[in-house]
């Protein structure tokens, strides 16, 4: 089993600045890669980003790129989103994920998630 924690979220006004945190801890050498997605008010679960966990491959949604980093720190067993330029449409709540064999923007595929993390975008 892994499990996951994020911290880091937050208020801030737009064109802001959040990072957030994801802490693996239990069998995290069976990760293969992580994953950040989000879930705004009244709409499902989207993909945000993912990095493969040993190797730093990453990707990101259209609507991000260019203004969220992922990134990790393996001795640490944590990742990392950096939001930059931050608008009120990035309003969600923020889930990491880990999964055992892809890096993929496919939610299916991830087997652990965290608790999530508020973050609140104002105009």
């Amino acid at each position: 089993q892994v499990q996951l924690g994020e911290s880091g979220g937050g208020f801030v006004q737009a064109g802001g600045s959040l990072r957030l945190s994801c802490t693996a801890s239990g069998r995290t050498f069976s990760i293969y890669a992580m994953g950040w997605f989000r879930q705004a008010p009244g709409k499902g679960r989207e993909f945000v980003a993912a990095i493969r966990w040993r190797g730093g491959s990453t990707y990101y949604a259209d609507s991000v790129q260019g203004r969220f980093t992922i990134s990790r720190d393996n001795a640490k067993n944590t990742v990392y989103l950096q939001m930059n330029s931050l608008k009120p449409e990035d309003t969600a709540v923020y889930y990491c994920a880990a999964d055992h064999s892809l890096v993929t923007p496919a939610q299916a595929r991830y087997d652990y998630w965290g608790q999530g993390t508020q973050v609140t975008v104002s105009s």
